[in-house]
């Protein structure tokens, strides 16, 4: 059929952009999130759109809740084609100031989540010779400073889905990953840090970017349909990846002067 599509965290945000960029190709849409008020109103615009589909609220740290919206998605569409595993939430703060629950928030919701929905629906996308698109980020190839566990988590993502590149070819399944820049998004309403200073100057890289989620859900279609694995949507992360490959220690001297920077802000914001 290749028309039915799955998206986690399509309540707001990038998930809710790529379920209406997908609608208006008359899609039929199996759409998760947390956010029930959320869901709905993406399924309206959906309709609106000229795409279909259901809404299932859905934890993607329980991986009940998401075998169980892999069986609504065969009762109710007949089976999936594409699965898009987007649901995530934000950190910061240095690693000294992380506490571990900030780790196990964040390794749960943002690489659990998305080995769990790779799970529980790998039956059906082997049936259908369907694609996994897992959206991970650039700060799985940067890691700037003060997110390590962030960093990690979605370079965990990278690592996942290069593996599942490998492992499924002979399924004929095909594999994505996006790793977006910072664009403006409701990402800072799931932000969890050691310090308000954090989440400000996080808000203001997001606020300041001249792209949309809008855009980057077109740069994925485009990309999805070229065949590509690694989708990087912006300009200026193309040349970041591009010279780290060249030249690693060059962004690392750099990443250290952000650092550097980060504490003096904060430390004269606390002063």
């Amino acid at each position: 059929m290749q028309n039915r599509m799955m998206i986690t965290g399509a309540g707001s945000g990038l998930g809710r952009e790529i379920a209406l960029r997908w609608a208006r190709e008359g899609w039929q849409l199996a759409l998760s999130d947390v956010s029930e008020p959320g869901l709905q109103e993406t399924l309206k615009l959906v309709r609106e759109a000229g795409g279909d589909g259901f809404i299932q609220r859905c934890d993607v740290r329980d991986y009940s809740q998401l075998t169980a919206f892999a069986q609504a998605c065969e009762e109710k569409l007949g089976g999936i084609d594409v699965i898009v595993n987007n649901a995530g939430v934000a950190s910061g703060g240095f690693f000294s100031e992380l506490s571990l629950e900030d780790w196990d928030w964040q390794i749960a919701i943002n690489l659990m989540g998305v080995v769990k929905g790779c799970k529980a629906f790998l039956p059906l996308l082997e049936k259908s010779k369907g694609k996994i698109i897992n959206i991970a980020s650039m700060a799985a190839l940067m890691q700037g400073p003060a997110m390590s566990n962030y960093n990690v988590a979605k370079a965990g993502v990278v690592a996942l889905s290069e593996s599942l590149l490998v492992e499924l070819a002979q399924q004929e399944v095909g594999v994505h990953v996006v790793c977006p820049s910072f664009f403006q998004t409701n990402l800072l309403d799931s932000f969890r840090g050691p310090t308000p200073a954090m989440k400000a100057q996080v808000g203001k890289l997001l606020e300041s970017s001249p792209i949309t989620a809008t855009d980057i859900a077109d740069y994925i279609y485009e990309h999805v349909a070229a065949g590509e694995f690694m989708i990087l949507p912006h300009e200026q992360g193309r040349m970041a990846w591009a010279l780290k490959q060249k030249n690693p220690q060059l962004l690392y001297n750099e990443m250290t002067t952000m650092a550097d920077k980060m504490r003096a802000k904060a430390k004269q914001n606390a002063g």
